[in-house]
């Protein structure tokens, strides 16, 4: 996020956070202020991202002891000129009333674009606009670059489009069509009134809420505030509005565990607040920033705090990790099989200087600059070795998964429907091979060839294909039958997750021989520095800022 993009955010907050009036006239002056003055930063979190989706969706909010609900909210009405309402209460029940409508609505979207990650589909966004197509990222279950809606929001544009993108030999761009009979809306009663709304604001005088979804769901406790919002899937999303910092505390003992090494906590905390603050962009067509699953960061709330977390928050208040007064773009993930990877080896888009592969080893044990792992034989060498590194003993640092061909077929033929691709009435894999590699050994191409054609599987792609694999770091083993038959492939790799970044495992063993935090940001993120939040840093260096 840039100076734009900043100064938007600073705006949005000028009414929650009085710190931000100051903050923003001073951004205007380019003055350079501490983070002790920009401390109370907001962050918009989607913790129910699809309220609505089912009929019988249910939320149950309450306040805590000695507290209430105030809620504000707009009736919905036909002319739209209803007044704001404010209520009090102890406990509102959310529920889905569907809406018959009078005539019905064909809703219509061009998907450009189809991926399993938001980087590589932020890369696709960035293509068509170089190409002068306005666009969108969105995520209706996988990440999808449409069509930006405002803009081809008519049959005849959406279908001009199309027609042209299809004429220039471009595949995979489609129209998705819907036809709505009734839509659904907000519904809840106070008292012996009933409210249908699109919007409700609820705000409490001890800033905690508790939610929970369904009758039997866990009971999330959420700082700030939250708000009920129409999305871009014609539902809701409930939106946790809260400051960084209590963030954390519910991010911060869930990734990196409540009793996690302390410099490993700081470390982690670190790159969370980072990683928070670069992705603020993720959800602009929902208009919300992060949401609170693995797509993201986990983030569960203040139920489940701890010590250990809260004095790492504290202990790095404000600490970002930065390359070149930029924040990094601080990815993380839970193990790395003995070396972490570039960016490029597995999202699409440019590479970072400081996101390189590093042997995940507190001493070296292999040479990749003469053992680069892109090649077949030092690659299976290299999964052979099962000493020396940071993450040894821990499940997934080394893992064999077989699976049969039936499976196979099920898991390739469910990935290309959901894509739409062209070989999804395949019958069955004849063979498949890994035929390009990263230096680091992350699978860059995976070939499949079916009966009606082969399908070519790029980086992260392969673990959407396929169930066995929880990384690109692998080797496949034919299984035949007593016949020589094939009859399915072992996956044997080491792992989890996409290897970009800061292993959270790794951490614990650097954390262990007495590296601090900044050591080991240092290991796993060369080149970068770390220091406090201020306006000289720029958030994110988008294609659009």
């Amino acid at each position: 996020m840039g100076y734009k993009s900043l100064t938007s955010l600073v705006c949005r907050n000028l009414l929650a956070n009085p710190w931000s009036i100051l903050f923003s006239s001073m951004l205007v002056f380019g003055v350079n202020i501490p983070y002790s003055v920009a401390q109370g930063v907001e962050l918009r979190v989607g913790v129910v991202q699809r309220f609505g989706e089912e009929g019988d969706d249910k939320l149950i909010i309450s306040s805590t002891e000695g507290d209430s609900l105030n809620l504000r909210f707009r009736e919905r009405g036909e002319d739209g000129n209803n007044p704001v309402r404010n209520l009090a209460t102890n406990q509102v029940t959310l529920t889905i009333a569907p809406k018959a409508l009078v005539e019905r609505k064909i809703q219509e979207t061009v998907i450009l674009g189809d991926h399993a990650t938001f980087e590589t589909a932020e890369d696709d966004a960035n293509r068509w606009r170089n190409l002068g197509i306005e666009v969108e990222i969105t995520q209706p279950g996988r990440w999808q670059v449409w069509a930006k809606r405002d803009v081809y929001n008519t049959p005849l544009l959406r279908r001009l489009l199309l027609n042209s993108i299809k004429a220039s030999d471009m595949e995979g761009v489609y129209i998705e069509t819907e036809v709505l009979l009734e839509i659904p809306e907000v519904a809840f009663s106070v008292g012996d009134n009933s409210y249908t709304v699109d919007y409700l604001d609820i705000l409490t005088n001890k800033n905690l809420v508790r939610v929970r979804e369904g009758n039997d769901g866990p009971v999330r406790l959420y700082g700030g505030r939250l708000n009920i919002q129409p999305n871009a899937y014609g539902n809701y999303t409930l939106v946790n509005r809260v400051d960084i910092e209590t963030y954390l505390r519910g991010v911060v003992p869930h990734e990196i565990g409540a009793n996690a090494p302390q410099a490993a906590a700081e470390a982690q905390t670190i790159i969370a607040r980072t990683y928070a603050l670069r992705n603020t962009r993720r959800f602009e067509a929902d208009n919300y920033e992060m949401c609170a699953t693995t797509h993201c960061q986990v983030y569960y709330g203040l139920g489940q705090t701890s010590n250990l977390s809260d004095r790492a928050i504290a202990s790095t208040r404000g600490l970002v990790l930065t390359y070149d007064d930029e924040l990094v773009d601080a990815l993380y993930f839970s193990t790395s099989g003995g070396i972490t990877s570039a960016f490029s080896d597995t999202w699409n888009g440019e590479d970072r200087s400081y996101l390189q592969p590093v042997i995940d080893a507190p001493t070296p044990i292999w040479n990749l600059e003469q053992n680069p792992l892109s090649v077949e034989a030092n690659f299976r060498r290299f999964i052979s070795l099962d000493r020396g590194f940071n993450e040894v003993g821990r499940r997934l640092f080394r893992w064999n998964r077989p699976r049969a061909l039936d499976d196979l077929n099920n898991d390739l033929r469910k990935y290309l429907e959901r894509i739409r691709h062209p070989l999804a009435e395949f019958t069955t894999i004849k063979k498949m091979e890994v035929t390009q590699r990263s230096i680091s050994g992350r699978i860059l191409v995976m070939e499949v060839e079916t009966d009606l054609g082969m399908v070519k599987l790029e980086k992260n792609e392969v673990r959407s294909a396929f169930e066995p694999p929880v990384s690109t770091l692998f080797y496949l083993e034919p299984i035949y039958t007593n016949g020589n038959q094939l009859d399915g492939y072992r996956f044997v790799g080491g792992g989890f997750g996409h290897g970009v970044g800061l292993s959270q495992f790794g951490s614990y063993s650097l954390a262990s021989r007495g590296y601090s935090a900044q050591q080991i940001l240092e290991f796993y993120y060369p080149e970068a520095t770390i220091q406090p939040l201020n306006t000289s840093i720029v958030w994110w260096q988008g294609a659009n800022n």
